[in-house]
């Protein structure tokens, strides 16, 4: 006994190692950030500027936008309260550079010809269906979205929407912007397709915001995080019963892939439960994939197709 003890503790301390090894490899990577805070720029700017920022900021200026709504701008106290709201959460950029530099240092671990993008700040009256933005060299993030959750801005909005809306969030919402990206959406519209595409995105997430938690990956709160997990061997049974892995029905999305507040099982847990639940079940599925297959890149991963995924993943829920 005491002989199978020492060499399970031995493979622990051996795994540990490598972990920190690639911690520190990744944390060795030359990152330099270029962030603009557009949003300073334009709360500190009077009307008068107004032609040199459509020329210093043209990307910003829209040229069907007539320059009486940003006049109108210049004035309106929501805007001044959001910049000043912004200012307090971010008065500067050290926080930025604490979540996004070891972010991108994954990235590039992962992804050797990732180049970081030019950072942009701005406001955007709370949109947060676009909370960050990225495209070819260029990111562009909505700070007013990550004012913290209980912010009297978000007053209104759902509280699914809302809990998401805290700095902490800013890591897995750029992990999850580049993974939408990197991984396209099936061609094969069945449920279990798109749980492993978001399953890819989580999967994703665990690589390059190792200190997020997994609440924080998915967006749930802590006590939804264990709800999923204290029932997924149920909702796995669930879906198996009910034959819906390969089942295209277009109703199955807003049941469990969807943001919502609670997941459509049409059971009396329904209530209880977090919505998505359709993405954690794919992110329990890719991960155990990768346990099991650790041979492959993320970047293989990224590109393979859900059945095989699925079937080389051997994914048999535990009951806790």
């Amino acid at each position: 006994m005491k002989k199978y003890l020492f060499i399970f503790c031995l493979l622990f301390l051996i795994g540990c190692d490598d972990e920190n090894k690639v911690g520190r490899e990744i944390a060795q990577i030359p990152m330099g950030l270029t962030i603009t805070r557009f949003d300073e720029i334009f709360a500190k700017a009077e009307l008068k500027d107004l032609p040199q920022l459509k020329k210093d900021y043209a990307l910003f200026f829209p040229k069907q936008v007539p320059d009486s709504i940003w006049e109108q701008r210049f004035s309106d106290t929501i805007q001044r309260q959001l910049n000043q709201e912004v200012a307090k959460v971010f008065p500067d950029d050290t926080s930025l550079e604490e979540t996004i530099r070891p972010l991108f240092q994954h990235f590039k671990y992962y992804f050797p010809r990732f180049k970081s993008p030019v950072i942009y700040t701005v406001t955007s009256d709370v949109d947060y269906q676009n909370k960050v933005i990225a495209a070819d060299s260029l990111m562009v993030i909505s700070l007013d979205n990550y004012l913290g959750a209980d912010h009297y801005f978000y007053e209104g909005i759902s509280s699914f929407i809302s809990r998401n809306l805290n700095p902490s969030q800013l890591g897995p919402d750029i992990a999850n912007v580049y993974a939408r990206q990197l991984s396209s959406p099936p061609k094969n519209r069945t449920f279990l397709a798109l749980m492993i595409y978001y399953g890819k995105a989580l999967y994703l997430a665990d690589l390059v915001t190792p200190s997020s938690s997994d609440a924080e990956k998915i967006g749930y709160t802590e006590d939804q995080m264990f709800w999923a997990k204290d029932n997924e061997i149920y909702m796995w049974r669930y879906f198996i019963e009910k034959e819906l892995l390969y089942s295209t029905d277009e109703e199955l999305p807003a049941r469990f892939l969807n943001p919502a507040p609670f997941s459509k099982f049409y059971l009396e847990i329904d209530n209880d439960s977090p919505g998505g639940l359709g993405r954690y079940m794919g992110w329990q599925v890719v991960r155990s994939y990768m346990e099991r297959n650790p041979e492959v890149t993320i970047e293989e991963l990224l590109k393979k197709p859900a059945d095989e995924i699925y079937i080389k993943s051997n994914y048999k829920p535990k009951k806790n």
